[in-house]
C-alpha cells in the first residue's frame, strides 16, 4: 500500500508539472505547489520510523489523527440521540441552553425516556397542586450554633471551578451572575483572584495546596498561614469557607492544573513557579486526624470571623466517615456544612482512573453521610451540599429527596457559559472560552452577555424546581422526602426512595 500511495502522488505531481509546462498559469502553479507538498509529506511519512501506521499508509493515515481529534464532536453532532450522550446527554445540554437564554423549554411528542424500564424514575403528582408563585424554601440558612455570621442562600450554588481551571472571562461572568441572582460561586482551590472580586457571594475553597490560604516553606511544602487565610477570609463578599479534602472526579489524589494552563498571573496568585504542572497534596499539611481537623475547622471559624465553615468530600471509607461523624458529635463541635460530591463529578484535569473507578457515587454517599448525621444528632445542625452532575429540576429534586439541604452545580453552569461538552478542559484549547488561558480563546467569551445567561439558568432552575414540588401538593422546597419520589425496580415494582435507601 506505501508504494501505491507513493506511486498516485508522484504521478500527479509529475502530471502537474507537465500542466504547467504547457499551461503556465497561476491556478496550474498552485496545483503543482499543492501536489508537490503532499508528495514531499509522503515521501517523509514513508520513511520515518516513529509511527508503522504513516509508513505503511503515508499522508492518508493522517485522516486518521484528525477524526480522533474530532471524535467527540463528530460524536456529539451527527452519531449521538437526545439520551445515549456522555457524561452529559443532549436533552439536558439543551434544557441548559434553554433556560440560560430564556427560549422556549418545552418538548413536542411526549418523553423518549423508556417509563418502563428498570431504573426509571419519577414523582408523583398531586390532584391538589400548590400555586408554583407561593412554593417556599429556595432559600436557607448556612451556619451551626458555633457559627456567628449565618448565611442566608440560595439553595442552587456554583459549584468549585478554580481560575486557572476555567478562564478569567468564565470566573467573571459567573461571578457577576451570581450577584446578579442573589446566589453563591465557589471559588475552587486555586484562591480567591480579582476576577472573583464582580460582587457576587463567594464560597472560598481552601484545598490542600492551600492557595490562597498559605505559603511555601523552605523545602516546597504547602503550609497553611494564619494571615495569609484571614486576609482573604474576611473579605465582605467571602460569605462561607470550604476545606477540600477530596473532589468526585479525583479522590485521594489532589487537584491537577496543567503546565500550559499556569500563566504567569495564576502562578503569582497561587503562589506557585508560572508554566508548571501543579499537582496539590492528596492531604492537608495542618492537621492529621480528627481531632486535629476539629481544631482546624474552630480555628478557621474564628480567622474568618466566624463565618460558615464546612467540608468537602467525595464519599471513601465509610468507617472513617462515621468516625469523624462521631467525632464531630463527641467533641461537639463541627462544621456548618458538608459538600458531598460524587464520583462521577469533574470539570477538570483527572487521571482516568481516578475518574472512572475511585469514590462513591453522589446518591450512596449522600444518603450515607445523612444517616450518619441522624444517627448523631447532627443534622440540624449540618447541612449538605451535594454535588455530581444535577442538571433540572428532578435531579435537584431528588437529592434534597434524599437528604441534600443545598445543591451544588459546576457543569451545569459551565453550560450555560456556553460550553459545548468539547472535553478539552485540560488541553487549554476549549473552542469556547470555558475552560482555557488562551487569550484568543478567552476572548470569544464575551462577560456582559454570559453572565445573564448564569443568572436566567439558575433562576429557570429555581422556578422549574418550585414548578415540580407544586405539583406534588407540597408547599414547601424542604417538605420534599424520599417517599415522595419513585424508582422501577423491576418491570412490574415500582417503589419509593425510601424504600432503596432508607
Amino acid at each position: 500500500m506505501r508504494n501505491t500511495i507513493l506511486t498516485i502522488f508522484i504521478v500527479i505531481t509529475i502530471l502537474s508539472g507537465v500542466l504547467v509546462y504547457f499551461i503556465p498559469q497561476i491556478g496550474t502553479f498552485i496545483i503543482l505547489a499543492i501536489s508537490g507538498f503532499l508528495t514531499t509529506i509522503a515521501i517523509h511519512d514513508s520513511i520515518q520510523t516513529k509511527h508503522s501506521l504513516l509508513r505503511a499508509y503515508p499522508l492518508i493515515a493522517r485522516l486518521r489523527w484528525f477524526f480522533e481529534d474530532e471524535r467527540d464532536k463528530i460524536q456529539q453532532y451527527f452519531i449521538e440521540d437526545n439520551l445515549n450522550g456522555t457524561p452529559i446527554n443532549r436533552e439536558k445540554r439543551s434544557i441548559v441552553y434553554q433556560r440560560a437564554k430564556l427560549s422556549k423549554a418545552t418538548i413536542p411528542f411526549g418523553t423518549q425516556h423508556n417509563v418502563y424500564a428498570k431504573g426509571y424514575e419519577f414523582v408523583k403528582h398531586s390532584l391538589f397542586p400548590k400555586d408554583h408563585h407561593h412554593i417556599a424554601g429556595d432559600r436557607i440558612v448556612y451556619g451551626s450554633d458555633k457559627c456567628t455570621q449565618k448565611y442566608d442562600g440560595s439553595i442552587i450554588n456554583i459549584s468549585a471551578m478554580s481560575f486557572g481551571s476555567l478562564s478569567k472571562h468564565a470566573i467573571m461572568a459567573l461571578n457577576q451572575g451570581a450577584k446578579m441572582g442573589n446566589f453563591a460561586h465557589n471559588t475552587g482551590e486555586g484562591g480567591i483572584s480579582p476576577y472573583h472580586l464582580q460582587g457576587g457571594d463567594i464560597i472560598f475553597q481552601v484545598g490542600t495546596g492551600y492557595f490562597g490560604a498559605g505559603k511555601h516553606d523552605i523545602n516546597g511544602k504547602r503550609l497553611f498561614d494564619d494571615q495569609i487565610f484571614r486576609n482573604n477570609a474576611v473579605r465582605p463578599e467571602v460569605k462561607m469557607i470550604e476545606i477540600k479534602f477530596s473532589q468526585g472526579a479525583k479522590p485521594g489524589h489532589g487537584g491537577i492544573l496543567p503546565a500550559m494552563k499556569n500563566t504567569e498571573e495564576i502562578a503569582e496568585i497561587r503562589g506557585v513557579v508560572p508554566f508548571t504542572q501543579v499537582d496539590s497534596p492528596p492531604s492537608h499539611s495542618a492537621f492529621s486526624d480528627f481531632d486535629g481537623m476539629i481544631s482546624f475547622i474552630q480555628k478557621v471559624r474564628e480567622l474568618s470571623g466566624g463565618k460558615p465553615v464546612g467540608i468537602k468530600i467525595c464519599v471513601g471509607n465509610n468507617e472513617e466517615i462515621e468516625a469523624m461523624i462521631k467525632a464531630f458529635s463527641e467533641a461537639n463541635n463541627y462544621p456548618d456544612f458538608i459538600s458531598v460530591d460524587g464520583g462521577e463529578g469533574g470539570t477538570g484535569a483527572a487521571p482516568l482512573e481516578f475518574t472512572n473507578y475511585i469514590g462513591t457515587p453522589l446518591i450512596e454517599g449522600l444518603v450515607f453521610v445523612n444517616k450518619l448525621l441522624l444517627k448523631y444528632k447532627l443534622k440540624n445542625q449540618i447541612k449538605i451540599i451535594a454535588s455530581g452532575k444535577a442538571i433540572d429540576a428532578f435531579d435537584i429534586v431528588k437529592y434534597l429527596a434524599l437528604g441534600a439541604d443545598a445543591i451544588g452545580m459546576a457543569r451545569s453552569f459551565m453550560l450555560s457559559l456556553g460550553c459545548i461538552q468539547a472535553r478539552e478542559c485540560n488541553l487549554d484549547t476549549c473552542p469556547v472560552g470555558v475552560a482555557t488561558q488562551d487569550e484568543d480563546l478567552v476572548k470569544a467569551l464575551v462577560v456582559e452577555k454570559k453572565n445573564v445567561r448564569v443568572k436566567n439558568y439558575h433562576d429557570e432552575t429555581i422556578k422549574a424546581v418550585k414548578e415540580v414540588v407544586a405539583a406534588m401538593g407540597i408547599a414547601s422546597i424542604t417538605d420534599i422526602k424520599p417517599n415522595q419520589v419513585f424508582r422501577r425496580r423491576k418491570d412490574e415494582e415500582i417503589v419509593s426512595l425510601e424504600e432503596v435507601y432508607y
